[in-house]
Parts: structure tokens; C-alpha cells; sequence
């Protein structure tokens, strides 16, 4: 199955659910907060399906951010001039 088929189907799926819920929502109404919940999460799924379709329309797959290496080298003792300590305030003052 290719990726189109199978969001047709999760979507088909999803419209199921939605009349679901919909049915539901005449027989227990819409006021308490499980329902409200249901139907939130019902219009959260259908949302991200239609960005999971958008994306692949695009043919762009996820991309993954670039990694940054950090070095284990000691930072310089400069860059920590003029700072406060956290909590201890500036090194030439007493704490509290």
C-alpha cells in the first residue's frame, strides 16, 4: 500500500469517527466535559492527518534539524566576567 492509500484510509477512518461522535453527541450532549474532550481530540486527529497529507504532498518527509557537536573543552574563564552567580548575586557582594 503506498502512503496515499493508506491517509485515504486513516481519513476515511476518521470520517467514520466524526460521525460517531456526532451520534453521540445527540444522545449525551455536547456540555460535559468527556464529550468535549472526545470531540477535541477527534478535530485534533483529523488535523493532523490533513498535515501529515499536506506533507506528503510535498514530498517533503520530516526533516531532521542539523546536529550541533559541543566540544568538552573547558570554556574560557573570560566569558564568566561580570556575571552574577545564580541565587549568590555578584562575587564582590555578600549573599544574604
Amino acid at each position: 500500500m503506498s502512503v496515499h492509500d493508506d491517509l485515504t484510509s486513516v481519513q476515511r477512518c476518521l470520517e467514520d469517527l466524526n460521525r460517531s461522535v456526532g451520534r453521540l453527541e445527540k444522545q449525551l450532549g455536547s456540555g460535559g466535559l468527556e464529550m468535549r474532550r472526545v470531540r477535541a481530540d477527534a478535530d485534533h486527529l483529523r488535523e493532523s492527518v490533513a498535515l501529515l497529507r499536506e506533507a506528503a504532498r510535498t514530498g517533503a518527509p520530516g526533516k531532521r534539524p542539523e546536529l550541533v557537536t559541543i566540544s568538552d573543552d573547558p570554556y574560557d574563564i573570560n566569558l564568566w566576567t561580570d556575571t552574577d552567580d545564580e541565587g549568590l548575586g555578584a562575587r564582590d557582594r555578600r549573599a544574604p
